[in-house]
């Protein structure tokens, strides 16, 4: 520490020295064309840089070791999920699914940028991230799907409740674009980039969904999906045909329930979310124990996570595995973002 406290004044006085010399003078060198008085002491012309930094609406996950897999008994006997423990280094995630509101955001910015895009394929890309809100009347066989479809995603009433219809492609394409708007923000005001923002990997989702509690069957602990009073826990579907026992028929505004342990809401329930890695139902044998993620460009079934408003408790649990072909959209699939956090993995300040 007293040797980068040093560094840090010599650093500094160098740059007066250059700050003070006269304009005709040769510098400290006679050639006036080093300013470190022979040092070294970095580069000196480097954006601001501020580790504490949060993106708005995200909260912090500290790294940690935990064991991923099933918290409970394999009901299906699928055996795609047996334990293994791995850790994970510290990231940032929303504290809830993407808001149709703040999807709408995304539609909106790339309107801009193909205001200045001459390319009618931009163009047509587009079109394919607008959400489907046909999904309320093709998921279901005889289902009046007709009111969700006309107003969950263009009415203000529903603007604070998770966006559904997108394809994994959108959910990437979203968190190339929020990461070139946050990005373009930070540069004008001279301070250094963040990392990308993109979909989690399914070991970060699922350690983020326990909350800091190994092994743990929900994301408040376990092992009822209601509390002492009766009370549903996550927006589900708590009995057979009773879709309104948890105060929602089909989503609920995000947040609407207690978060985790990390500060997360709706792990469970509301919508389940699309992750990063490519589906394998033999990948946790061998992907690596440090940051696993499985990754196969050719496979089309993409990991989903966390069960929705129509699923039975056991698959709102931490460890069900479940996939969904990447170019579909779903009433019940959504998405959150996560971002590395170049900081102290830990959050521990030694």
């Amino acid at each position: 520490m007293k040797s980068l406290s040093k560094k840090r004044l010599i650093g500094a006085l160098s740059i007066l020295a250059v700050l003070t010399q006269s304009c005709g003078g040769g510098g400290l060198f006679g050639g006036g064309n080093e300013s470190d008085q022979g040092n070294l002491i970095g580069s000196q012309d480097r954006p601001e840089w501020d580790p504490g930094v949060l993106p708005y609406g995200m909260t912090s996950v500290p790294g940690g070791t935990f064991h991923m897999g099933q918290a409970d008994e394999d009901i299906t006997y699928s055996m795609i999920n047996m334990n293994k423990q791995v850790t994970i280094s510290g990231f940032f995630m929303d504290e809830t699914e993407i808001t149709n509101n703040e999807y709408r955001q995304f539609i909106e910015g790339m309107e801009a940028e193909s205001d200045t895009s001459a390319d009618w394929t931009f163009e047509q890309i587009q079109e394919e991230l607008r959400p489907d809100t046909t999904v309320w009347e093709k998921d279901f066989t005889y289902h009046m799907g007709e009111p969700m479809q006309d107003y969950y995603y263009s009415h203000p009433a529903f603007d604070d409740y998770p966006v559904v219809g997108v394809t994994r492609r959108a959910a990437v394409e979203f968190c190339a674009w929020r990461t070139r708007h946050y990005n373009g923000y930070r540069t004008e005001q001279g301070l250094a980039e963040m990392p990308a923002f993109r979909l989690p990997t399914e070991a970060e989702w699922e350690y983020s969904a326990r909350g800091g509690l190994d092994m743990a069957k929900y994301p408040w602990g376990g092992p009822y999906v209601r509390n002492g009073k009766g009370c549903a826990l996550a927006n589900f579907k708590p009995g057979r045909g009773n879709y309104y026992d948890d105060g929602y028929s089909y989503t609920s505004p995000v947040a609407a329930y207690f978060p985790n342990g990390f500060g997360l809401y709706d792990m469970s329930g509301n919508v389940a979310e699309w992750c990063d890695d490519a589906y394998n139902p033999s990948g946790y044998p061998i992907v690596w124990d440090l940051n696993p993620t499985y990754t196969d460009p050719n496979e089309p079934k993409k990991i989903v996570r966390g069960g929705s408003w129509k699923d039975i408790p056991y698959y709102i649990q931490t460890g069900t595995r479940s996939y969904e072909f990447e170019t579909q959209a779903r009433s019940y699939i959504g998405f959150r973002c996560v971002m590395i956090n170049l900081g102290r993995s830990s959050g521990l300040d030694y």
